[in-house]
């Protein structure tokens, strides 16, 4: 339920509460008071989620002097006797959709403001970096000012909103810039030189990277939506989620800049490509079905073309940069042929009679080799029971074992083995 506290001229308030009434309007009182222009009355009444757009709308159509105050904490409406209380207290429903309207475009928030937490994040990611510690990038991912722009897009797309897509997009890379040019400038100060462990960590994609910000998208727009007592996730940890996507890649974008590794730069940028479109895509879609649309209760600025539209770039984009990932292996989908190259080695391993595999070590390198794509193995192998095997043949077998199945198997990678047999105490 949403308490609204409505103002009109003396002589209107038996016809707020007849309104009132007909959107399912309870708790209703009428009172009369005096303001600054004269005598007035106020009209208190409690309403369903799902109704506040609609008394929003009547009251635009039939009383325009009317001012509306609403409270966006929910109320609980508790009638008597008690034993009918619960059954009425889980009818929780989502919030309306000018009060999801109103909650983006009140996230928005000054520029100084704005600014100043961008750059924050943007020192605090560059130390996680630089220092390979996990727990400020998540301190980083929490202060991140990315989730209000995100959603704010996704809001504008779903309302047809073009002015407020314009502003959203224009905070979304305005704070990615602030993110990029303070690592950029903290790497060139401190005489960065090498790519970090954590760099090379968030360079690497998966093939699974669009169902991030596609899961974050939902999450995003379900936390908007949800009354925040039917909210089972915190606005907080929606915030994250959706930062978790964007402010390590930004940072890395800027890191990557300054010691010169272009691989890196790419991957950053087409990691948050791959986010907003992804965001967009999923977000919209839920506004669309909790019943967000172009025009609605004091909100007529919505082109109903609009949708459809931006929704069709965000797909095109986002196929687009897939069809890009998929057609430049192994260079976007690092990470998941580490994890198949694991798989073809412990096959590889677990088919030779004589040897049993102890430990694999399987990474792509960032070494500046003109033309080559270097994945790097070092595999631990000891005899089978009862086998007795020689170290350099062994060694040399199962290397070229090893490099045959990758190669035959399209890696599209120079693979560098080293397999190391190691002897049991007797």
């Amino acid at each position: 339920m949403r308490q609204l506290s409505i103002q009109v001229p003396q002589g209107y308030g038996e016809q707020v509460l007849r309104l009132a009434q007909r959107c399912d309007g309870s708790n209703l009182s009428l009172t009369a008071a005096t303001g600054i222009a004269g005598p007035i009355e106020n009209i208190a009444v409690l309403l369903p989620n799902r109704q506040v757009g609609d008394l929003l709308d009547a009251l635009e159509k039939e009383l325009p002097q009317a001012e509306v105050s609403l409270l966006p904490s929910a109320i609980l409406s508790m009638h008597l006797p008690t034993d009918e209380m619960p059954k009425g207290l889980k009818e929780v429903q989502p919030r309306s959709s000018i009060e999801v309207f109103l909650q983006g475009v009140q996230s928005i928030g000054s520029w100084p403001s704005f600014l100043a937490y961008a750059a924050i994040a943007g020192i605090i990611v560059w130390i996680g970096l630089y220092t390979n510690s996990v727990f400020l990038l998540v301190a980083a991912m929490l202060i991140a000012p990315f989730g209000g722009p995100a959603m704010n897009v996704a809001i504008a797309t779903a309302r047809g909103d073009f002015d407020l897509l314009k502003r959203s997009l224009l905070r979304y890379f305005v704070a990615l810039a602030v993110v990029v040019s303070a690592t950029l400038l903290l790497s060139l100060l401190f005489g960065q030189t090498t790519a970090t462990a954590q760099m090379i960590s968030t360079s690497e994609v998966s093939a699974t990277a669009v169902l991030l910000p596609l899961a974050g998208g939902v999450a995003g727009a379900l936390q908007l939506v949800q009354s925040e007592r039917s909210s089972l996730v915190s606005g907080t940890a929606i915030g994250m989620l959706v930062a978790a996507a964007l402010a390590p890649p930004a940072g890395l974008i800027g890191m990557a800049i300054a010691i010169q590794k272009p691989e890196m730069v790419i991957s950053g940028i087409f990691l948050l490509l791959l986010q907003l479109a992804g965001i967009n895509i999923s977000c919209a879609l839920v506004f669309r079905l909790y019943g967000l649309r172009p025009q609605g209760a004091v909100y007529a600025r919505g082109k109903r073309q609009f949708f459809p539209i931006v929704l069709g770039i965000s797909g095109l984009a986002l196929a687009l940069l897939l069809g890009w990932q998929f057609s430049s292996s192994p260079h976007l989908l690092r990470s998941s042929r580490t994890q198949r190259a694991f798989a073809v080695i412990q096959k590889v391993i677990e088919n030779d009679p004589y040897v049993s595999l102890v430990e694999s070590d399987v990474r792509f390198t960032h070494a500046d080799i003109a033309s080559q794509n270097t994945l790097l193995s070092n595999v631990y192998v000891q005899p089978r029971k009862g086998q007795n095997v020689a170290a350099d043949s062994t060694s040399r077998r199962l290397t070229k074992e090893i490099q045959s199945q990758l190669l035959s198997e399209g890696f599209n990678v120079t693979p560098l083995v080293s397999v190391t047999l190691l002897e049991p105490p007797p």
